[in-house]
């Protein structure tokens, strides 16, 4: 049986934990085994059965290691998430039970959906995207590498998101626009304007600041 490992402690990283036993390969494909984060305390304040194992900069990955990551910023996940695979690391990708999957879903490399996401019809989702709690994604929709969706998000149909682009809580976006590469769009955001590459968005409508 393999190990799995959670890639960050932090707010991500715990409910990670708490999605992962639900999975139906826990404590058969893989049993969890703990974290990796640079700060060893990361877990001190909580009541855990399994802990920080090591630094993310110094752990080297065995074979009997499998990966999850639990990082949310997308900058600092893909730097992490490299900085790993070039230390051969195996990421796998974790799709709670409760998730809805239509119709023609690609999924890519070390994926996170979380609890009551449904995903319509005829989309894709890129690499180390993670998609959190009670969000939905129309159909056509393209979601890029690292990109982070956060809860309660509304993606609806022919939406493009690109590599890196983060939607905090609750952010709404009508079909058709697009959110560029590393940009960031601030909690309960109503998206009514495509926001282009690096741009900071806020507000009803969505505008820069």
């Amino acid at each position: 049986m393999k190990k799995l490992i959670i890639v960050g402690a932090g707010g991500f990283g715990r409910e990670v934990y708490a999605w992962a036993k639900d999975h139906p390969d826990f404590g058969k494909a893989w049993e969890l085994a703990g974290f990796i984060d640079d700060d060893a305390a990361a877990l001190d304040r909580y009541n855990y059965p399994v802990g920080v194992i090591g630094s993310i900069k110094e752990h080297q990955p065995a074979e009997n290691e499998v990966f999850v990551c639990a990082i949310g910023a997308p900058i600092i996940k893909k730097k992490v998430c490299q900085s790993l695979l070039s230390r051969s690391a195996t990421f796998v990708s974790l799709v709670h039970p409760s998730v809805i999957l239509g119709e023609n879903i690609q999924l890519g490399d070390g994926v996170v959906l979380c609890p009551r996401v449904t995903l319509t019809a005829d989309i894709s989702i890129g690499d180390f995207a993670a998609i959190n709690c009670h969000s939905s994604v129309g159909h056509d929709v393209v979601i890029g590498d690292w990109a982070t969706i956060s809860g309660h998000c509304d993606l609806t149909g022919n939406t493009r998101y690109g590599t890196g682009a983060f939607l905090a809580t609750g952010v709404r976006i009508v079909p058709s626009k697009s959110v560029g590469e590393f940009a960031y769009v601030g909690a309960g955001a109503v998206v009514i304007q495509s926001v282009k590459d690096g741009q900071k968005v806020f507000g009803n409508p969505a505008r820069v600041f």
